[in-house]
């Protein structure tokens, strides 16, 4: 089984979504930043440098957000709330990032694998998501 992590950053009472770039059959969508977990590393670990990669951010790793979410193929999705600890996220390897509001989290095509996440997301942290607050 192969393990792809995923990071919910959430600050300013938004979510940080990014627009995959390729392969061609998900490009276009929108997901958790993050990555595949090499063998010689854990899921933080693996988070953790997904995020300097594609982010150009620092980030700290928090509370887990459902179990294994299924993929295509033998992948499962494991995604983690996370903050910025330092820098600023830019799209190195997305098409573009959005940090969507709670009104605004299913205004990008969410991939299929990604949504359910999204979907739980909304429900666990109304009040952080919450526009209001801002």
């Amino acid at each position: 089984m192969g393990i792809v992590v995923g990071a919910a950053i959430v600050a300013g009472g938004r979510l940080l979504a990014a627009q995959r770039a390729a392969p061609v059959e998900l490009a276009g969508g929108w997901e958790f930043p993050g990555g595949k977990v090499d063998r010689d590393e854990s899921d933080h670990e693996a988070l953790i440098r997904e995020c300097e990669e594609e982010l150009g951010v620092v980030v700290a790793v928090g509370e887990r957000i459902g179990g294994d979410w299924p993929l295509r193929g033998d992948l499962v999705l494991r995604v983690w709330f996370a903050t910025v600890v330092s820098g600023t996220p830019v799209a190195r390897e997305h098409l573009a990032l959005r940090w969507l509001g709670r009104d605004e989290l299913f205004d990008v095509p969410w991939l299929p694998g990604d949504l359910p996440v999204v979907r739980l997301v909304r429900e666990m942290l109304p009040g952080l998501l919450d526009p209001a607050q801002d």
